[in-house]
């Protein structure tokens, strides 16, 4: 992998490795293969991922949260849900290096569907890195930085600015808006990075990184996604952060998005 996250052919390199997993997680990411292992038996589960901080070999003790996605032969049910929850609950009590579980639950019928090849496929072929069972990521593509990419990728924006709005205005607690700024401001550094990506010819998912690169190509709004990779990392409970967020940053990024690469395919 180079210093773009690309193969020698350049293709997206898998990002995260099991060897990768800092040797004070490895506990935690061996609980969390045997609590799925032991609530998710093979009539139910397909296979078993980990993403984000641990995998790549960036967590922080205490701070980064633990990111599971479980592949399933059928579409998940209440009583996977249920159970997903448990296993949240179960590994976030009993590890106090990690600060919350995220459990994603999809069915490998719409992971494997032509209408997920540039997202949810992408997303297990280059960003999750497996925990149990055969490797989906054999009967999928090889990846690029493209404009196809992005799109089918990010090329939502749109839609989820009005449904972040509404949280802003039901907030009642500084709690809740730590939560949703660290969820906007990440998903606007994404945004912003994979707009610029197939001019970078590049992948990451460094917050910092994919900013600094974002403002390579749009110095106008540098400082904007500065202040968005800082609330992903270390959330803010000021309003007016949130404010600039969802009323300038978001829907100027939404619109260029659109302008530069089009929007994402629907979905049914």
């Amino acid at each position: 992998m180079n210093a773009r996250g690309l193969n020698p052919d350049g293709t997206i390199a898998r990002e995260g490795a099991p060897d990768r997993v800092p040797e004070s997680f490895a506990p935690v990411v061996d609980a969390a293969r045997a609590e799925i292992g032991a609530r998710f038996d093979a009539t139910r589960l397909h296979s078993a991922y980990m993403y984000g901080s641990i995998p790549r070999g960036t967590a922080v003790p205490g701070l980064s949260d633990l990111d599971l996605l479980l592949a399933l032969h059928a579409e998940p049910t209440e009583a996977d849900r249920t159970d997903a929850r448990t296993i949240e609950r179960v590994l976030d009590r009993s590890h106090e290096r990690i600060d919350g579980v995220g459990i994603l639950l999809h069915g490998v019928a719409t992971l494997m569907s032509e209408a997920e090849r540039y997202d949810g496929g992408f997303f297990i072929a280059c960003l999750c890195t497996p925990l149990l069972g055969p490797d989906l990521a054999e009967r999928l593509p090889r990846y690029r930085p493209t404009s196809l990419l992005a799109r089918e990728t990010n090329g939502d924006l749109a839609l989820a600015l009005p449904r972040w709005r509404s949280r802003a205005a039901g907030a009642a607690t500084d709690a809740e808006r730590e939560t949703l700024s660290r969820t906007v401001g990440r998903r606007l550094v994404r945004t912003g990075f994979t707009l610029v990506m197939p001019r970078w010819e590049g992948w990451t998912s460094d917050l910092g990184e994919s900013a600094e690169v974002f403002g390579r190509y749009y110095p106008e709004c540098a400082e904007q996604m500065r202040i968005a990779a800082a609330a992903g990392r270390t959330p803010t409970a000021d309003p007016a952060v949130l404010g600039m967020f969802l009323d300038r940053l978001g829907p100027w990024l939404a619109a260029e998005y659109t302008a530069v690469h089009g929007t994402k395919a629907p979905r049914p």
